[in-house]
């Protein structure tokens, strides 16, 4: 046999401690940004890069499977090479078993199975436990990406060539130059939802920074209840199912009084959210300046201005 051409299967096991998520993620979108994509079905190259960003910001095992390179495991030059390679990332679980909990939505968010068309409990919306555990679980996914942008970037514009962002590159560009008091308060708007859930409340925005959290939420909320992240599947299976589980387009209708806020990622409308502008009298929409996106709506109750931010 020609020991020169033989070929070895190597097996190594790796156990890995996500020390700093927001470094990892960063770095893995520095990876996304940098490879190279084809079109998928009827999906763009850039929308499969889009999606995969997606999972990145969503999942930090999505974003470790990016920064390990298996074929590292042999050295260059030294007479042998990597024909072919897998990596397959497992979850071991959390390291501090001390986290704090989900709250107890089954008993936050009760809910009817009578069907009758004048029911005042189920004949419209009805927030199950299922739904609320997904809103909340990504509530506080997307504060913790706020947060870490916070302090990974501070002050610092949001750029498109920088792909570290997790949090405020999915926000409007108008936003982009906000500094870190800006990008706090934004934070806990998702905070303040998630804690209206576990209070056993429905996440009503009181005010624009909160209105696009709840945008994010739902759109997140989405993918989570679809690909089973979020909420560990076999966790959410304890709560009670429902028929109105994960119905996300009624929830768009029923936790936001309009859609007006996506005006601002249209550049052809750039302008609109000054309320003095033509095209934001024209759609009534009010004031959309950033200064503007923590001042309660006319038509909701204030939050308190004491309570703290998480960090």
């Amino acid at each position: 046999m020609d020991e020169a051409r033989r070929r070895f299967m190597i097996t190594a096991e790796v156990l890995v401690e996500v020390t700093d998520a927001a470094t990892l993620r960063g770095a893995a979108l520095d990876r996304v940004a940098e490879a190279g994509f084809v079109a998928d079905g009827d999906r763009s190259a850039d929308q499969v890069r889009a999606a995969e960003r997606d999972n990145v910001n969503a999942d930090v095992a999505a974003a470790l499977d990016w920064i390990v390179d298996a074929d590292a495991i042999v050295e260059d030059a030294a007479g042998a090479e990597v024909v072919a390679s897998t990596v397959s990332v497992d979850d071991q679980g959390a390291v501090d078993a001390g986290a704090e909990g989900m709250p107890d939505f089954a008993a936050l968010f009760p809910v009817c199975h009578c069907g009758a068309d004048d029911c005042d409990d189920c004949s419209g919306y009805q927030m199950t436990p299922r739904s609320a555990a997904i809103l909340w679980a990504v509530a506080h996914l997307h504060a913790d990406f706020a947060y870490d942008d916070v302090q990974q970037f501070g002050d610092t514009p949001v750029s498109e060539k920088d792909g570290g962002w997790a949090a405020f590159a999915d926000y409007p560009r108008i936003t982009w130059g906000q500094d870190a008091v800006w990008r706090r308060q934004a934070a806990r708007a998702f905070d303040d939802l998630a804690a209206d859930l576990a209070a056993g409340q429905l996440p009503l925005a009181t005010c624009p920074g909160e209105e696009m959290a709840m945008h994010l939420m739902l759109r997140s909320a989405q993918g989570a209840a679809a690909d089973g992240w979020g909420v560990p599947p076999e966790k959410l299976s304890l709560l009670p199912g429902h028929e109105d589980d994960f119905d996300w387009d009624l929830a768009v209708d029923v936790l936001l009084q309009d859609e007006d806020i996506l005006h601002l990622f249209d550049e052809q409308l750039d302008g609109i959210e000054d309320p003095e502008s033509e095209e934001n009298q024209r759609f009534r929409i009010g004031d959309y300046r950033p200064e503007a996106w923590f001042r309660p709506f006319q038509n909701a109750t204030p939050r308190d201005g004491r309570r703290p931010f998480r960090r």
